[in-house]
């Protein structure tokens, strides 16, 4: 950005002054002048190279400047917006950075000709310190906060251009929004909470035993009340510009508050575990959202890379995280069944936190997740309620899949929404099936994200042959099935996971099945019940792999779920020659499990039976490292699935492969890899958590180090998975954690 010529900051406080040294060390202006009534603050502000320099007539100050930023009490803006109007200014951009932009509008209106009105661009920084005054200023002040821009209609975009890039150039995140808006949100998540811990210290500092009251005040008294401690003059002031908006969120505050104190009166717990559980999850909820971060990614994760070390065995026993699709299922049918639902061995990855957080938006009372425990308070099947707004599900396509089937039947409507990566996934399929059913489902371009759901739609019951084999768009079938008139069948050509007629039947919901068709009949309910989820079976295909290829391996992972749709890589690992068995098969509710021993053995290459891949499709990254590393030649057809998900997996792993030394050539729906010696390297996962695990198990039998690019996905699908590999025997760290 070329330099400008001449920055008046007008008001030498804690934001003027940090924006004037901010622009001054960036060097964007020939000249940084400040005004301020106060003359040590005038004099301050040079001494400490805060300004070139300072006046205190503000037209003298003006003369030739390029931009003028004005920050000053917001109740005194319309008197300043007054007095620019009546000088001349030429061609420069007035700026501000009041908290309330309504009344600031107003005042401009009422002053500025049009073109005055075409170079004035309305601003908000949304930062600031316990400090105050000129010397307060610090020029990183506004590095990673948000800057609001509320251009005016008339507001020229060379204009809001020049003003976005000054605070870029400080390091803030800018957004623009328009003025209505600004002040809604502000008054909900500023003005209400400080107007509240004004208002509570002074009630209780009026009360005679106001000392004993404040002496035994904790930690959560003095958190919520510390917003007290700021300038009673400049909340007096944003209160009363922003007073119409402050009023109606008040308005909404006050009627939530008189239904907290009925269920308090009636002793209504279930109102209030309900209050307090949906608050908590969604402050960590919003809070990840807004940070850009995975539910359960730790703070400040950008690009994460893992390093596995060659060598090593795999000996002892573990336990493996809770499976996902069937903790899904769990949750969504303990949500709508009658009564309380236990359900234990809870996945706590991202996916199965969107999926409650939905539900808890949608107004299901939920306990937990605790160390893999959650207890949900069943609405039934008419019970949830209309969200308050989009529902976010992260990047889990399995979550919008499943409810867009439950939510086809709602009497309200309903948007799913998901992060950049869920935006690119295919929705087509499932809303078109669930579009023949009755529903109006409509989705973006391209038939992606989000899905807009049209409540209150009459569905049918229909025999539905799926033009492609899909447990997901199956499983939304049966779930709108459940508020269809008359009988939902689903025909399946190929077998597909059956988790979801397992856990209708756990609920006591029952699912016919005859001859490769599933057959469900509308107006039964759903019983709460005790769910245990077993080990994720995809997860511990990693690991089935790794004892596989490492010499001298003996693994033992206790409780992994077996149902015979999901053992495909099994099947196929025994074909190339793992020795694998189950001890102690037995039941969890209605789905398989047992625990698995592995014991590492030499591989063969093999070309993969069509009737296997189905039952495989997310195992596939880990199979393609066996396959590297057995002798002779793996071949794999029809897999065309794998290229549909977070990234195109099979083109992810052949790079992967070819730069560690192996070769391998895809073709559509498939590849052909020639067993050989890995070597160490270097592998971009194009953020993919299944090829980073992969890559991981890969270095155990590469000649050198194997460097993983990519990984920050990974906790949230697989949860320690580090952590497990470390107990395994696997020699895995994140990079920078050595």
């Amino acid at each position: 950005m070329p330099a400008l010529g001449r920055l008046v900051v007008v008001g030498l406080g804690l934001i003027g002054g940090s924006f004037a040294k901010g622009m001054r060390q960036s060097g964007l202006f020939r000249e940084v002048v400040g005004v301020d009534l106060d003359a040590p603050s005038r004099q301050r502000a040079v001494e400490l190279g805060i300004t070139d320099r300072c006046e205190a007539d503000l037209a003298t100050a003006c003369v030739g400047a390029d931009v003028i930023q004005l920050a000053v009490p917001i109740l005194a803006m319309e008197t300043l917006l007054g007095r620019l109007a009546g000088l001349e200014l030429g061609h420069a951009i007035i700026t501000d950075v009041g908290s309330a932009k309504g009344n600031i509008e107003r005042a401009a209106r009422a002053v500025f000709s049009a073109p005055r009105l075409a170079r004035f661009v309305p601003g908000h920084p949304i930062a600031g310190s316990e400090k105050s005054g000129v010397e307060a200023a610090n020029g990183g002040l506004f590095k990673r906060h948000k800057v609001i821009l509320t251009p005016l209609d008339e507001t020229e975009p060379e204009a809001l251009a020049t003003v976005d890039r000054l605070w870029r150039a400080l390091g803030a995140s800018v957004e623009h929004m328009p003025i209505e808006r600004h002040d809604e949100v502000l008054a909900a998540t500023s003005h209400l909470p400080h107007l509240l811990a004004f208002n509570l210290v002074d009630s209780l500092a009026r009360r005679h035993e106001n000392l004993e009251i404040f002496r035994y005040a904790a930690g959560g008294f003095r958190d919520f009340t510390r917003i007290a401690g700021s300038d009673p003059l400049m909340w007096h002031d944003i209160f009363l510009a922003n007073r119409d908006a402050v009023l109606r969120q008040l308005d909404v505050f006050r009627d939530d508050l008189a239904t907290l104190r009925e269920a308090v009166a009636e002793g209504d717990g279930h109102h209030l575990l309900g209050v307090f559980t949906r608050a908590r999850a969604a402050r960590e909820h919003f809070g990840k959202i807004l940070a850009r971060r995975a539910y359960v990614e730790a703070p400040g994760k950008g690009e994460v890379t893992y390093v596995g070390q060659p060598g090593g065995m795999l000996r002892g026993s573990l336990r493996m995280p809770g499976d996902k699709a069937i903790s899904h299922r769990a949750i969504l049918l303990g949500s709508i069944a009658e009564g309380v639902t236990q359900i234990e061995g809870v996945v706590e990855g991202e996916d199965s936190l969107a999926t409650l957080q939905a539900l808890r938006d949608m107004g299901v009372v939920i306990e937990g997740p605790q160390q893999g425990r959650l207890t949900l308070h069943g609405v039934g099947l008419h019970g949830l309620q209309a969200p308050p707004g989009a529902l976010y599900l992260g990047g889990s396509g399995m979550s919008m899949r499943l409810l867009a089937g439950l939510l086809a039947g709602q009497r309200f409507s309903s948007e799913l929404a998901g992060n950049a990566s869920l935006s690119r996934r295919a929705m087509a399929r499932v809303a078109t099936a669930l579009g023949q059913m009755g529903a109006k489902v409509a989705t973006a371009e391209d038939g992606r994200p989000p899905l807009r759901i049209q409540g209150g739609q009459a569905l049918r019951g229909i025999d539905y042959n799926p033009p492609v084999a899909s447990t997901q768009v199956k499983s939304a079938v049966l779930l709108a099935g459940l508020y269809a008139q008359g009988s939902t069948t689903v025909r399946e050509t190929a077998p597909t996971r059956d988790h979801t007629e397992r856990m209708l039947r756990t609920f006591g919901y029952p699912v016919h099945t005859e001859a490769g068709a599933l057959q469900l009949e509308p107006g039964r309910a759903l019983q709460g019940a005790q769910v245990e989820v077993p080990g994720d079976l995809s997860s511990a295909a990693f690991l089935l792999v790794a004892a596989s290829i490492a010499p001298g391996s003996d693994l033992l992972l206790h409780n992994v779920g077996v149902n015979p749709t999901r053992t495909g890589v099994i099947d196929i690992l025994r074909l190339m020659g793992a020795d694998i068995t189950f001890e102690q098969p037995r039941l969890l509710g209605n789905e398989p499990a047992a625990d698995i021993r592995v014991r590492s053995a030499l591989l063969k290459g093999i070309d993969i039976p069509d009737a296997l891949v189905p039952l495989a499709t997310d195992e596939f990254p880990a199979l393609f490292v066996a396959a590297a590393c057995a002798q002779g030649r793996t071949v794999l057809r029809g897999a065309h699935a794998m290229q549909v998900k977070q990234t195109d997996r099979l083109q992810a792993m052949a790079e992967g492969l070819q730069a560690l030394g192996i070769t391998c050539q895809t073709q559509p729906g498939g590849i052909i890899i020639e067993g050989g010696q890995l070597q160490g390297g270097e592998v971009n996962t194009q953020g993919d958590h299944r090829v980073a695990m992969a890559f991981c198990v890969a270095a155990l039998c590469a000649q050198g180090a194997v460097r993983v690019r990519g990984c920050a996905s990974v906790a949230s699908a697989f949860p320690n998975f580090i952590g497990l590999c470390a107990q395994a025997g696997l020699h895995v760290v994140e990079e920078g954690q050595m």
